[in-house]
């Protein structure tokens, strides 16, 4: 079992970690300008799902391969970072006259596209290596259990934070939609942050 205190002490300091902008949340908010609500929630579900998934590589060991090679740490850094900026060139060409003028994208996709994001983040590789295991009660046993429950926490805890940022700029989405104009730029917007954000992952040196 996670210890009451441990498991407190983790979900604040994750809360901490997603309230502050960083790739996560410039993702989500590049989705929510980008293509709105739904969008950025589906985005944001799917980011959680993946980070989760990297919590699950850390548990079992796998994290140590990729954080440890060079090879595999670049090979992944940069199909995360080419698969960002795709998204943010589509964003980019598309010229959104409307809100719900173009056509809807099935939600199972978007939460593949974040889940992919998330999953493609060394960054949060080398974070849960880091500060995961220091949380878990190694005398009580069940290392792999507590490191899964404590993950999961503070994979819903960024499915919380994301969402409300994702929410918010979409309500800013929304006002802007009363100019088409000034959407399309918005949208543009969220496609440049969304590029930016690739590019700097792929800049992005690995930690020693």
């Amino acid at each position: 079992m996670v210890d009451l205190q441990r498991l407190i002490a983790f979900c604040a300091m994750s809360l901490l970690l997603s309230a502050i902008p960083g790739p996560s949340v410039l993702f989500v908010v590049g989705r929510a300008l980008a293509h709105g609500r739904r969008a950025a929630l589906s985005s944001a579900l799917g980011n959680a799902l993946g980070g989760y998934a990297l919590v699950v590589a850390v548990a079992f060991g796998l994290g140590t391969v990729v954080a440890q090679s060079a090879l595999v740490f670049t090979a992944v850094k940069l199909c995360g970072a080419a698969y960002l900026i795709h998204l943010g060139v589509q964003a980019l060409r598309s010229s959104a006259p409307e809100i719900g003028a173009a056509p809807p994208v099935p939600g199972r996709r978007r939460i593949w596209e974040g889940a992919l994001v998330g999953v493609s983040n060394p960054k949060s590789i080398v974070f849960l290596m880091a500060v995961l295991p220091q949380f878990v009660d190694r005398d009580a046993g069940g290392v792999i259990v507590q490191m899964l429950v404590l993950g999961l926490a503070g994979a819903l805890l960024q499915l919380l934070s994301d969402s409300t940022w994702g929410l918010t700029a979409s309500a800013a989405r929304t006002w802007f939609g009363r100019s088409p104009r000034r959407l399309t730029r918005l949208t543009r917007t969220g496609g440049a942050t969304m590029i930016g954000l690739g590019a700097t992952v792929a800049l992005t040196g690995r930690p020693d």
